[in-house]
């Protein structure tokens, strides 16, 4: 296995439209939300560990989530639980790890991975980031995989890129979510992919794309260079962590670099962000609906997600496309089609009831 390699696991997010089950006490990415005996975070993991050597994977997440990375990842060492003080987007973390990584092998190449997607060609993946790892290690590029559409989804950033060029393309821009209609203009046109998040570049390449669009937060991290991977690192980011700019790593670097290249996956994935796309995931039942830790007798009742605590008992009858999620002190029953909701729903629960409830 190849010691430069290393990853960067994103881990720091709430995953607040899978509450109830995703809090900010405990979020998605430290619950099996699929029902398969690993937590999203070790099934990530898991999957790196693949191409890179376990104790070269970082793993990027609030203080607060420190002592529950280490319960998950027995393997991972306190170095490798890099801790943001204050949420401050993706930019400011990734900067900040990058500058860590440098300091441990300035020949480190890296992948920054989100901890909480679903792929199912695990091989394909590796394959994919292989492919990538070799590109950046050979040319001062940054890069990104995309994902072919297969429908005109308009909760996705687009990438678009060059035509006519085989294997690892040059982008031509970043598009935001778009609406329907754009969305179906893109896939008639044939290049774009969606934007997983899932970033690969030379630590070398990507320190300097910082420090050419973003040189007050350099600046800010870089004064930090001399007690990095010591005792007196924490002291330092600390302190300055909250003044760096709150700007995710698309705005900051990728839709202003010249040398951004994309690869088309050949995996399948889903960056799981609601319960719908759990549901789509999932195997379903006779009657089409998915569930989880449950056992659930239904009736004219189908296109349901239901997930609850161990083996409970649940009965349904006439419900059709709803979530269903049981947990300890509240049960939501919702329709799927409002799932994107469920965030206001969430700060009214806590408005009324208390922030505990969230």
């Amino acid at each position: 296995m190849n010691s430069n390699y290393y990853a960067i696991l994103m881990a720091g997010g709430v995953g607040s439209r899978f509450w109830p089950v995703s809090t900010a006490e405990f979020p998605k990415q430290f619950h099996d939300m699929l029902g398969t005996g690993e937590t999203l975070i070790q099934k990530t993991f898991s999957r790196l560990t693949k191409i890179v050597p376990p104790e070269n994977i970082f793993i990027l997440t609030n203080e607060e989530y420190n002592d529950l990375v280490l319960e998950q990842l027995p393997e991972v060492a306190q170095r490798q639980v890099v801790t943001e003080p204050v949420m401050r987007n993706t930019a400011p973390c990734i900067l900040y790890a990058s500058l860590k990584i440098q300091k441990e092998n300035p020949d480190a190449v890296m992948v920054v991975a989100p901890s909480d997607h679903w792929i199912e060609d695990e091989d394909a993946f590796i394959d994919n980031l292989k492919q990538s790892f070799e590109a950046c290690s050979d040319s001062n590029i940054l890069m990104t995989l995309g994902i072919k559409p297969t429908f005109p989804n308009t909760g996705y950033g687009y990438i678009q890129y060059d035509k006519g060029v085989e294997g690892i393309k040059k982008v031509a821009q970043f598009k935001e979510k778009p609406n329907y209609e754009t969305a179906k203009q893109f896939l008639k046109e044939g290049n774009y992919v969606w934007n997983a998040g899932i970033f690969i570049w030379s630590v070398t390449a990507i320190i300097e794309a910082f420090s050419k669009f973003q040189k007050e937060m350099t600046a800010l991290f870089k004064k930090g260079s001399v007690v990095y991977n010591t005792e007196q690192e924490n002291d330092f980011i600390a302190e300055n962590y909250k003044l760096a700019d709150n700007i995710s790593i698309d705005y900051a670097i990728l839709e202003k670099a010249e040398n951004v290249y994309v690869l088309r996956a050949i995996f399948d994935w889903n960056d799981l962000g609601t319960w719908g796309s759990l549901y789509d995931k999932l195997d379903k039942t006779d009657g089409g609906n998915a569930v989880v830790n449950s056992r659930v007798l239904a009736e004219d009742a189908s296109g349901n997600m239901i997930r609850t605590t161990t083996d409970k008992i649940v009965v349904i009858d006439g419900l059709n496309d709803y979530i269903i999620v049981d947990k300890e002190e509240i049960l939501l029953i919702y329709p799927k089609k409002k799932e994107q909701d469920i965030k206001q729903v969430l700060k009214k629960v806590k408005d009324t009831y208390g922030e505990k409830y969230g």
